[in-house]
């Protein structure tokens, strides 16, 4: 491909594809927006006009793109879990090339299925797994390729879904239900899987164990005085953490979610916005009388073939939302917390009162999300299409399997309550 700025379709005009579409309003020498398909006529326009897309380029679906010939070099496909392999499979094979969200798709099989239609129309598909362009984790993936503490033994990591995250998208919105969406480990989780594997470049993992439930956001857990919406005769509203009231108009968290029932309103009053979270609002439902299927807390223990042992821990309503890893190695141990940006290099060393040593180095946390993660993966993906070198955390689909692998596997066996055996062809 050419030196041009390469052409981009969206596909399915959500926060997550619009923010990295975004990018070709900074950078339009290097990425243009020229098609977009949205089923919501109100976001489908808002999108079109950013970015000055003829009305002719703007569709209700991708089956109505389709019917077009190749409209644009690449396409973002943040379509919603469970259309992901549906959308992607005819895009692949009418010639685009392809920013996928995360998970690749909702199965094992259809995961293997994208990634052979990948190598067979010879596409670049490259999966959000923006952590990776986060600087906390390039960093530490410098460290752990420099084998600045020798060999990995043994890792530990932790995703801290804070309190309104979890009553937002997990309870309230559209991924509460693992039939509709996907299984909470494989959609929340799927990026820490991915670094898992990506750390452990390489290195296969053989077998996978998993203890999970929903246990805590249960109508029977329901405090006394709640009712069935935060506004609409509940009792302990003004002082219940998961208020909606609390959440999305005094804390003004998740707005992007919270009014999308009421976003044909040009400039929605806070009148609106309380009518809207006391009568058909979703996110103005009590969050222990939602339709939520998903765990609210899940671990994973994982063994890899070279005898590395790792085992994540997703704890779900916290008060601080962060990451936590700690890797011991056979010449000392990493700790980091992303959310602060820092890692502490541990070192032993045989200094009197002093064991060990330690140094602190601290990260860029980037402000345009994911701990400075969105821009940086955009931007790699313009690289590649435009045939400059790829960063060190190119997310191709085949370098994304191990971390899906992990996450299906964990999933079957908290359901069927046994160890997975994997094998390189999977499960």
């Amino acid at each position: 491909m050419s030196a041009r700025a390469v052409t981009v379709a969206i596909i399915g005009a959500g926060l997550r594809a619009t923010g990295y579409a975004r990018y070709a309003l900074k950078h339009p020498e290097r990425m243009r927006i020229v098609a977009i398909a949205e089923p919501n006529p109100v976001r489908r326009q808002a999108v079109g006009d950013e970015h000055s897309v003829p009305a002719s380029m703007r569709f209700e679906s991708y089956e109505d793109l389709l019917s077009r010939e190749q409209l644009a070099d690449a396409v973002i496909n943040g379509t919603m879990d469970h259309l992901h392999h549906a959308s992607s499979m005819p895009l692949l094979q009418r010639g685009y090339h392809m920013l996928l969200e995360k998970p690749i798709a909702r199965s094992e099989a259809h995961v293997r299925e994208l990634i052979a239609a990948a190598r067979q129309h010879r596409r670049t598909v490259m999966i959000c797994h923006v952590l990776r362009y986060a600087p906390f984790y390039a960093k530490l993936k410098q460290l752990v390729t420099a084998k600045t503490i020798g060999d990995i033994v043994s890792m530990h990591t932790s995703e801290n879904v804070a309190y309104h995250h979890m009553a937002t998208s997990f309870i309230r919105g559209r991924w509460n239900s693992r039939e509709r969406s996907s299984p909470m480990l494989l959609q929340k989780c799927c990026h820490d899987m991915d670094i898992i594997a990506w750390l452990l470049s390489g290195v296969q993992p053989v077998r996978v164990a998993s203890f999970g439930s929903l246990t805590h956001f249960r109508r029977e857990n329901a405090p006394p005085g709640s009712a069935l919406r935060c506004l609409d005769g509940c009792e302990i509203e003004s002082t219940c953490q998961y208020s909606a009231r609390a959440i999305h108009i005094t804390q003004k968290l998740h707005q992007g979610y919270a009014w999308e029932s009421i976003e044909h309103l040009s400039n929605p009053t806070e009148k609106d916005k309380l009518r809207s979270l006391r009568t058909d609002n979703p996110y103005g439902r009590c969050v222990w009388h939602c339709d939520n299927d998903v765990v609210d807390r899940q671990t994973v223990i994982v063994e890899f073939a070279n005898g590395v042992t790792v085992s994540h821990d997703m704890f779900c309503a916290t008060a601080r939302a962060t990451r936590n890893i700690h890797l011991v190695g056979t010449l000392g141990e990493i700790e980091g917390d992303m959310e602060a940006a820092e890692l502490r290099v541990r070192r032993p060393q045989r200094v009197a009162g002093q064991p060990f040593s330690e140094e602190l180095i601290r990260t860029d946390a980037g402000s345009d999300g994911h701990g400075g993660g969105d821009e940086r993966l955009i931007a790699d993906f313009i690289s590649v299409l435009r045939g400059d070198a790829a960063s060190a955390g190119a997310t191709r689909i085949e370098d994304s399997l191990a971390g899906h692998l992990i996450a299906f596997a964990a999933d079957r066996s908290m359901l069927e309550r046994r160890v997975i055996e994997l094998t390189p062809d999977g499960a």
